[in-house]
């Protein structure tokens, strides 16, 4: 069995490259990085330490032209301003809408390329870091579990049968998918997650605010930090 894990750097994505790895062999992984115009550039940089730390085949895809149009405030096009409080606050004011960091159906757009590599790198299986925190409240509906159910059952059907996508967090807190990783020896202190994209991390942003719950709720200290 071979399968192909999206790899963004950050603390999902490697716990997930890191389960593939113990269950497969890194052999028979394929870690896929996605740029996307993003500010946080700092994260491709992670994907790569992971990579190397794993020892998997480490491919790139730029997907930058297709958010030319969006002026979501995680693109370093955009004169956005990042929100500096949790999805919660954020989304008291936004009638059930996606949060600003919310680029348009990014993860559709970064499994269906997905799937199409995993064909050609005979990949059975497409794997992502979806977790149910980020879902919740529709701040990202790209990490819901409907929309891993569609794309699994678009993927399935679309490739003849031959691939299928796992979100296995999906149905999982941030802090449960630290837990597994902690158990697996995931080396957190090389993954980034803030969405600023400093030398340091900012700690205000959502995703910094969110890491650091989940490391707390374990008991333990950011590596990273």
């Amino acid at each position: 069995m071979r399968a192909l894990t999206l790899l963004s750097g950050g603390v999902d994505s490697a716990t997930s490259l890191a389960m593939l790895c113990k269950k497969y062999g890194a052999e028979n992984v394929v870690a896929l990085s996605v740029s996307y115009g993003q500010k946080h550039e700092k994260e491709l940089r992670a994907s790569e330490r992971l990579a190397e730390y794993y020892g998997v085949e480490h491919l790139y895809l730029d997907l930058t032209p297709i958010f030319q149009y969006s002026d979501c405030s995680l693109l370093a096009h955009s004169d956005q301003e990042i929100p500096q409080e949790d999805y919660a606050s954020q989304q008291k004011e936004l009638d059930g809408k996606p949060v600003s960091t919310y680029v348009p159906f990014r993860n559709g757009l970064f499994l269906s390329a997905a799937a199409s590599v995993a064909l050609s790198k005979e990949c059975e299986i497409v794997s992502y870091g979806a977790h149910r925190d980020d879902a919740a409240g529709h701040a990202y509906p790209d990490c819901s579990q409907e929309f891993y159910d569609a794309m699994n059952a678009a993927i399935t059907e679309g490739s003849g049968h031959q691939v299928r996508l796992e979100a296995p967090f999906v149905g999982m807190t941030k802090a449960e998918v630290v837990e597994i990783g902690l158990k697996l020896g995931v080396p957190y202190e090389l993954t980034w997650s803030c969405y600023e994209g400093g030398e340091t991390p900012c700690g205000h942003c959502a995703t910094c605010i969110d890491r650091a719950k989940a490391f707390a709720a374990n008991g333990v200290k950011d590596p990273a930090l």
